[in-house]
């Protein structure tokens, strides 16, 4: 049997089973040191696979930070530090440099700081992420409750579109499309979110694969069926235009796009901020698997050995 066969997260559970340590299975890994809750996280993204070297040389080092940070503040923590690897084939120094300044100005946004990393040489351009945060209260994927309302942070689908139409390599783009590319290579960690997921989320996970597949996840943690209101999906004016343009589903876009990065949270309804970026779009029911509207669905996203 080969990895393509299980897929990325049917090995995840087969490497789990050999483990057996329970703390796995959520955005971070928490390690309580004395009083304090340390959240461990990392990530790696590879040339060809997560970006290409055309790519501006800031953004990619200002995502390696983001998609960390956006583990971080999933789990209700702010982030602290990051070691960074690299395996570098014999490429401009002034790439490198590039990159470094797009971390750097990550780190300063953020409010964390690189300690350290490594160094080897290899045929593509890889980075290897780990991060430290910590957190007064870790939230996880497997506290979803009966009747709790799910949320998401903001308008889903955006950094798919931006990947399409950076792979149509065109010389001219229009502002709304400028946009979603933006969405793709620059994400934004919500860590305006993270005091709120500490305080009031009963679970909470972020949007890397995909709606479908990480509501998936989360209602597998949780032992729970989820059911999402397709009218309250939400979805940004720049995505209408594209699937207009298109010819494509912004709801599709919506529930299977990867790598958007928004947080998907659960807690009572009356814990709503209406001062934060939120967007009621389910509720938690007794039962299993995951619904849109009154149909059972199939969960689609992000899967590092198989093709959508």
């Amino acid at each position: 049997m080969r990895i393509s066969q299980i897929g990325e997260f049917g090995l995840i559970e087969r490497i789990k089973a050999i483990i057996g340590n329970p703390v796995i299975g959520d955005d971070t890994a928490p390690v309580n040191i004395d009083t304090q809750t340390l959240l461990f996280t990392c990530d790696i993204l590879i040339q060809d696979r997560h970006f290409k070297l055309s790519y501006p040389s800031s953004a990619v080092g200002w995502k390696a930070i983001s998609v960390n940070v956006s583990d971080v503040v999933a789990n209700g923590g702010e982030p602290l530090y990051a070691l960074v690897s690299l395996v570098l084939p014999d490429m401009e120094v002034d790439y490198v440099e590039g990159l470094y300044e797009g971390i750097k100005r990550a780190c300063d946004f953020y409010g964390c700081k690189v300690v350290g990393g490594n160094i080897g040489k290899g045929e593509k351009l890889a980075i290897d992420l780990f991060m430290v945060g910590k957190t007064g209260r870790f939230v996880g994927r497997r506290g979803a409750r009966l009747g709790d309302s799910l949320f998401v942070s903001g308008t889903l689908g955006d950094s798919r579109a931006g990947l399409e139409l950076l792979l149509m390599e065109r010389k001219n783009y229009e502002p709304f499309e400028l946009r979603l590319i933006e969405k793709h290579l620059r994400p934004t960690a919500r860590v305006d979110l993270s005091k709120h997921i500490s305080k009031h989320a009963n679970a909470s996970m972020d949007i890397s694969d995909g709606l479908s597949s990480d509501v998936e996840k989360l209602s597998k943690a949780s032992n729970v069926r989820i059911r999402l209101f397709s009218e309250k999906i939400p979805i940004s004016e720049e995505l209408r235009l594209f699937c207009k343009k298109h010819g494509k589903d912004p709801i599709e876009y919506a529930l299977i796009g990867g790598e958007d990065y928004e947080l998907l949270f659960t807690h009572p309804f009356e814990k709503l901020n209406p001062f934060l970026s939120m967007f009621h779009i389910g509720i938690v029911e007794e039962g299993e698997g995951i619904f849109l509207d009154h149909k059972p669905i199939e969960p689609m996203g992000f899967d590092h050995f198989r093709v959508l």
